[in-house]
């Protein structure tokens, strides 16, 4: 219960930082249009420095093995999620934009502070276990459905500055290199921004709209019930069921973790792409932000299922 509560107080200060976006827009002291400058700089500077210093810890085997479970649940949980949003998109019609919102997660935004702040910090590195496969994915299937586009291209893919932190990050894990404690402790003041520099841009994304049209689009309240309960609640049936939970000591705060990540509120990374794009932002962001206020009630409910069950 004190974990719920603790999740709940974490979401409402996300929701207060959407608020704080908002305001800026509405006072006409930033335009929607400047947001767009934040976004890139959340994209190419902020994420890649949390990336890193998600890796930057003592290395030992047990850390590797639980980092190993990390990756292999986020494998499982997107395994499960991208073949059933083509298939439910076939017949609820879902648009790209929305299959994109329903498949990917606020996972480093989100769950970064949330698990250094309720769980410690000592099991944030297990976050980059969803990080890495969702980063992945990010730049090249949900890309690939925002834009439309039906081809990858790998030098891209392997050239984005996020994915080549988390190469980096994962040679400095395992090579336990040190970077200098001034490059270490910049990276980690960067990286740290992540979480409200994200929110304020959605903020600001719907600064133009009322919250009669935010709350008035029907559809939404489908994609939300898809990304909060229909698909968490598959992943947390899978994980207590299968018995994977229960394979090593930290395992089962490990796959909580990844319950966390498969829960949360719709990427942030969408609405940026959607923005940068001109791929329907005002939508995605109506997404976002509808999927932060459920969360407050749909998350806590997901990990205490996962507790009793």
């Amino acid at each position: 219960m004190e974990l719920s509560l603790l999740l709940m107080q974490q979401i409402c200060q996300l929701f207060i930082m959407i608020f704080l976006g908002f305001m800026l827009v509405k006072t006409k002291t930033l335009s929607t249009q400047d947001s767009k400058v934040i976004s890139k700089v959340i994209l190419f500077v902020v994420s890649p420095c949390a990336i890193l210093t998600s890796f930057m810890i003592e290395f030992t085997p047990d850390k590797l093995f639980g980092l190993g479970l990390a990756l292999l649940g986020a494998i499982i949980v997107h395994i499960i999620y991208i073949p059933l949003t083509e298939l439910l998109g076939k017949i609820f019609g879902f648009a790209p934009i929305e299959k994109a919102t329903i498949i990917y997660s606020n996972s480093g935004n989100l769950i970064i502070p949330l698990v250094g702040a309720i769980l410690g910090k000592k099991w944030v590195l297990y976050t980059s276990g969803y990080m890495i496969v969702q980063t992945i994915l990010l730049w090249t299937h949900a890309k690939s459905l925002v834009c439309n586009e039906r081809q990858y291209d790998i030098k891209k893919i392997f050239l984005n500055v996020n994915v080549i932190a988390i190469m980096i990050g994962i040679l400095l894990f395992l090579s336990q290199f040190q970077l200098p404690a001034l490059v270490v402790t910049t990276f980690d003041k960067v990286g740290s921004m992540i979480g409200p520099l994200a929110m304020i841009v959605i903020g600001m994304l719907i600064g133009e709209m009322n919250f009669k049209d935010i709350f008035s689009e029907k559809r939404t309240y489908l994609i939300c019930l898809m990304r909060l309960i229909v698909y968490p609640l598959i992943t947390v049936l899978v994980f207590r069921l299968t018995g994977l939970s229960t394979i090593s000591s930290d395992a089962n705060q490990i796959f909580l973790i990844t319950i966390l990540a498969a829960s949360a509120p719709a990427a942030a990374t969408i609405t940026q792409f959607a923005q940068l794009y001109n791929k329907h932002p005002g939508y995605a962001s109506i997404m976002n932000v509808m999927s932060v206020i459920f969360s407050i009630i749909s998350m806590p409910l997901m990990v205490m299922l996962y507790q009793l069950l």
